[in-house]
C-alpha cells in the first residue's frame, strides 16, 4: 500500500467515527506513577491531551475513557475533561465496547480506540479506527491503523484528535 492509499484508508474509516475512546495509563499517562511513603499516588496527564477533548466535542465527537484500572485520578481526570463516558475498573475491553455500541445504537465502525498494551489488542481490532502512542508494545504496533509520532501521556491522544478532526472536515 503506498503512503497516499494509506492515507485515504484512513480517512475513510475517520468519517465513520463519533467516538473516540483512550485507555488511560500508557496512553493519557505515560504509565509512571508517584507514590508517597504513606501509599498514596499521582499520576501525570498531559494539558494537550485535555484540551483533546474539547477539540473533539467541537467536531461533534464524544470522548470516553476505558481503562481495567480502578483508581480514583482515572474517574477524576475523566470528570474534569468533561468526557462524556468514563468505565473504570474493567476485566475485559473488549466486551465493554460492544455494550458501549448496543448503548449508543453505533456500530464498532463508529469508534476510534487508542490503547498501548495486551489489554487493548482485541479492543483495538474490533475498533472502527485505532490508534497506539509510539511507545506502546510491538503487538499493539502491529494491529493498528495509525502509530502516533508521540509517546503516551506526552499528547499522544491530542495527535489522534487532530488527525480525525483534520479528516472530518
Amino acid at each position: 500500500m503506498t503512503k497516499s492509499e494509506s492515507k485515504n484508508s484512513l480517512k475513510k474509516k475517520a468519517k465513520e467515527i463519533c467516538l473516540l475512546i483512550s485507555d488511560v495509563d500508557g496512553v493519557l499517562t505515560d504509565g509512571g506513577m508517584y507514590y508517597t511513603g504513606d501509599g498514596n499516588f499521582m499520576k501525570r496527564f498531559n494539558v494537550k491531551d485535555g484540551m483533546a477533548v474539547s477539540l473533539l466535542k467541537n467536531a461533534g465527537i464524544q470522548c470516553g475513557i476505558l481503562t481495567s484500572d480502578n483508581s480514583p485520578v482515572n474517574e477524576a481526570r475523566g470528570r474534569r475533561l468533561d468526557m462524556d463516558l468514563i468505565f473504570t475498573a474493567i476485566e475485559n475491553k473488549k466486551i465493554k465496547l460492544l455494550e458501549i455500541c448496543d448503548q449508543l445504537r453505533i456500530k464498532p465502525s463508529n469508534i476510534a480506540y487508542i490503547g498501548d498494551d495486551i489489554g487493548d489488542i482485541e479492543t483495538l481490532k474490533l475498533a472502527g479506527f485505532s490508534a497506539c502512542p509510539s511507545d506502546a508494545i510491538a503487538e499493539v504496533r502491529k494491529v493498528v491503523d495509525y502509530v502516533c509520532i508521540q509517546p503516551g501521556g506526552h499528547g499522544a491522544f491530542r495527535e489522534v484528535a487532530d488527525l480525525l478532526i483534520s479528516f472530518i472536515k
